[in-house]
Parts: structure tokens; C-alpha cells; sequence
């Protein structure tokens, strides 16, 4: 068992959880996630690892509440025991002395970035961070981001806070400013591949985690599978970082789809459930 220490909520639908987990902790590195399973009979999800403390053995996930298990997930509080959390999982970021480093980050997703944001300084390289979301509400530690980059650059669809517009419209005034040697895009996939789009003529080495089904996290289900430069890889154990300009995003897109109106059901009945039972959605 986990116990969950503290609990935040950062923004509408999205939770942060402050988790005592010693061993993750303690050999957990950037770019790494783990598989959790809340009770006996629960689904098994992949969050990242946001953050995590060695000498507090704790680590920190954050997720949107929008299906069964995350909104599950988000009734739990402080005390509370999660039954089994897998990890770490997944390749680390490959860290080194790159030079100039531009970090873009869509929604939740941000919260991936933030440990290889500090790895990456750790390694000093200079580091630019492109935060994007619908709203300033939505924006996922920017105050965080901020602390730990060199320069930091929020964009809003509605321009509530930073510039209004797309990422990928900011990392383009930026590789034209100046050289830019690595790109990392965590976030929706038409984000990463618009990302992936732009830095190709450029020929800019780009990494994006990908996030595809995941059922057990160890490659055997081949559930998490994704076509990378024409080879079938598994996002839980080939990954979940890869090079953008090998990755098949439609084929990506059309995977996560897949069991859209399963996954909407069974939210759907969870919910009735819940409220027959007179519990309180968090």
C-alpha cells in the first residue's frame, strides 16, 4: 500500500498527489512514469513522475480527471492508501550537455517536463520553457517553470496570460532568434507533431513522450504499441521518449480513440454508482 500524503487541486479537473513510495523515489529519474492501481479490482494507468523527493521518499503525480480510474482517483484524500504503484517505468530522458534547450509543453502534459526541465539545468544547458493551454487557469506550474528555466514563454488560446496563440507559432520566433539545439514536446499529439513539423527542416533533434494505452508497463501486453520509422516499438518499454520525426502520430491517434466510447460508459456508470451511494464527486 501507498499512503497519500497531501492532495492539491492546480487547476479546473486536474489534481497534484503527494505520495509516500521510498524505492520509486529514490530511483526515480526524469522522463520516468509509474502504473498505478487504486484497489483489487481497479484499473491500471501510467501517470509521470512529476517530481520526486530522495530524502522524503515521496513522488509527486499530477492527472486530469476524465475518465473512470482519474476521477476515482480524485475522490481519494490525505491518508488514504493506494493499493499498488509499479516503478519507476520507462526510459530516462537521455540527459547531456546539449547547449540550447527549448522544452514545449500542451496541458497536463507540462507536468512531465518539469524533472527534465531540472536535469537539464543540472547539466547546464541553457533552457527555454513554451507553456500552452486554453486559459491562465489551465496552465500547469508555470510558477514552477519559470524558477528553474532560463526563460520562460506561457501561451494562451485565449491570451489570459502570456501571448495569445500557439506554441509552435513562439518556438518558431525562437529557432529563428537564435540556435536551438534539442526540442522536447510533451502534450496533445497534434501538438507534438505540429512541433515535430516545424523543427524537421531545421533539422532540430526533437523528443516527445507519447502516451498510448497502457495495461501492464513492462512490453508484454503490447497493448502501448506505436509505429516508429516504419517498426512496431512499445511505448512502456522502447519509451515512452522518442524521435519526433520517426513517429507515426495519425496511426498514434487512431490507437488512442479506440476504446473512446468503452471508456466514456464506464465513466458514465461510475458515476451513477457514485451517486446512488450518496459520495461526493471531488
Amino acid at each position: 500500500m501507498f499512503e497519500i500524503l497531501q492532495k492539491k487541486k492546480i487547476a479546473p479537473l486536474v489534481d497534484e498527489l503527494t505520495i509516500s513510495a521510498p524505492y520509486i523515489a529514490g530511483h526515480a529519474k526524469a522522463g520516468n512514469f509509474v502504473v498505478l492501481r487504486i484497489h483489487e479490482k481497479g484499473e491500471r494507468i501510467p501517470l509521470t513522475i512529476a517530481d520526486a523527493d530522495r530524502q522524503q521518499g515521496t513522488i509527486t503525480l499530477l492527472f486530469q480527471k476524465i475518465g473512470k480510474t482519474t476521477v476515482e482517483l480524485g475522490m481519494l484524500k490525505p491518508g488514504d492508501p493506494i493499493k499498488d504503484i509499479a516503478g519507476p517505468l520507462g526510459h530516462a530522458t537521455p540527459v547531456t550537455k546539449y547547449g540550447h534547450c527549448v522544452l514545449v509543453g500542451g496541458g497536463i502534459g507540462s507536468a512531465t517536463l518539469y524533472p527534465i526541465l531540472k536535469a537539464l539545468k543540472d547539466a547546464e544547458n541553457k533552457t527555454t520553457v513554451i507553456l500552452g493551454a486554453r486559459t491562465k487557469e489551465l496552465l500547469v506550474w508555470e510558477d514552477k517553470f519559470r524558477e528553474h528555466s532560463n526563460e520562460m514563454l506561457p501561451t494562451t488560446d485565449d491570451g489570459s496570460s502570456g501571448r495569445k496563440g500557439l506554441v509552435t507559432e513562439v518556438l518558431k520566433e525562437v529557432i529563428e532568434r537564435e540556435q536551438v539545439d534539442l526540442v522536447i514536446a510533451v502534450g496533445p499529439i497534434r501538438m507534438m507533431k505540429a512541433v515535430s513539423e516545424l523543427t524537421r527542416p531545421y533539422k532540430i533533434k526533437t523528443i516527445v513522450s507519447l502516451n498510448p494505452v497502457m495495461v501492464e508497463g513492462t512490453g508484454m501486453c503490447g497493448a502501448c504499441r506505436v509505429n516508429i520509422a516504419g517498426k512496431t516499438r512499445f511505448a512502456c518499454a522502447d519509451g515512452p521518449e522518442f524521435d519526433g520525426h520517426e513517429v507515426d502520430f495519425h496511426e498514434l491517434e487512431n490507437r488512442l480513440n479506440f476504446y473512446k466510447d468503452e471508456e466514456g460508459q464506464a465513466l458514465h456508470l461510475f458515476i451513477r454508482k457514485t451517486k446512488r451511494k450518496g459520495m461526493k464527486l471531488a
